[in-house]
């Protein structure tokens, strides 16, 4: 039997869950117009950043993989709508900065461990 990995373990979905929960956090000052369009489309996207790892994490290698590729495509989603967020003057220069460090670290992490399965 192939092992599985327990997610709850892994750093790269600790770090996905302090991901989702930093955009979590500032959307709570997005505009109100913005709640089902760029709000909602963020939310989506870190919650699938953890989300997939856990859903990966009870198949076997090959397939977890997949879902990894799944997460890290999220993760580059959101930077991208970070910045759409940062232009339109929804969150100020630091705060896209520490987010961008902390995708970065979680694609780099991510890539390796999935590297690491193959």
């Amino acid at each position: 039997m192939a092992l599985r990995h327990n997610y709850r373990n892994l750093k790269i979905w600790k770090l996905g869950i302090s991901i989702a929960n930093d955009i979590s956090d500032i959307l709570l000052n997005f505009p109100k117009h913005e709640r089902f369009d760029l709000s909602s489309q963020m939310s989506r996207c870190s919650i699938s950043i953890p989300s997939n790892i856990a859903e990966g994490s009870a198949r076997t290698d090959k397939s977890f993989s997949h879902f990894l590729s799944i997460s890290l495509g999220s993760s580059f989603e959101l930077g991208t709508q970070l910045l759409i967020a940062y232009h339109r003057n929804y969150i100020t220069d630091i705060k896209l900065k520490l987010l961008e460090e902390k995708i970065e670290e979680f694609q780099k992490m991510t890539m390796g461990f999935q590297n690491s399965l193959s």
